[in-house]
């Protein structure tokens, strides 16, 4: 079963999807949640952790530790997202050193134009700090939430000015 939940940011309202123990989509709310078959449930425990994880965060603090998260997605996407867990608040990385880092560990090459696809199917924006990774000459590039959005969430850690 699917749940979902609101959560009204200073960016406007953000939609929380669960499976009931764990995050598996956030996203900027245009409208409904995409699943068909979505129960709305507020009291979830996973959902309370990801709301006051949230209210730290748009305070403008570093809110550590992460709730449970367990988004969807290939072999190769799963291994993004968790490169894009370990950077840290406040900083930004880019498509290149993030292939340069999967290349290392794995051996072999890795194009950065892989990295941005894998990046751009995060299914949990902000927690999955995806909006921490830029271009390599410093351009803030796609966020699926927005390029405004993205500038405020970095001006927000204070990792841009």
């Amino acid at each position: 079963m699917t749940y979902a939940a609101y959560y009204f940011s200073p960016l406007g309202r953000i939609v929380l999807m669960s499976d009931g123990t764990a995050l598996t989509e956030l996203d900027f709310a245009e409208g409904v949640p995409k699943a068909s078959a979505v129960h709305t449930q507020k009291d979830l425990p996973v959902f309370g952790e990801v709301c006051r994880w949230l209210d730290v965060y748009f305070a403008g603090r570093d809110p550590g530790a992460l709730p449970p998260l367990a988004p969807h997605g290939t072999a190769f996407q799963q291994l993004v997202w968790k490169v894009l867990r370990g950077i840290p608040y406040g900083t930004t990385t880019t498509y290149g050193r993030i292939a340069a880092r999967i290349a290392a560990a794995r051996g072999g090459r890795m194009s950065a134009q892989a990295v941005g696809g894998a990046v751009g199917r995060n299914p949990i924006s902000i927690l999955i700090p995806c909006h921490r990774v830029i271009g390599a000459d410093g351009s803030l590039t796609g966020y699926a939430g927005g390029l405004d959005k993205k500038e405020y969430l970095l001006e927000l850690e204070g990792a841009i000015e």
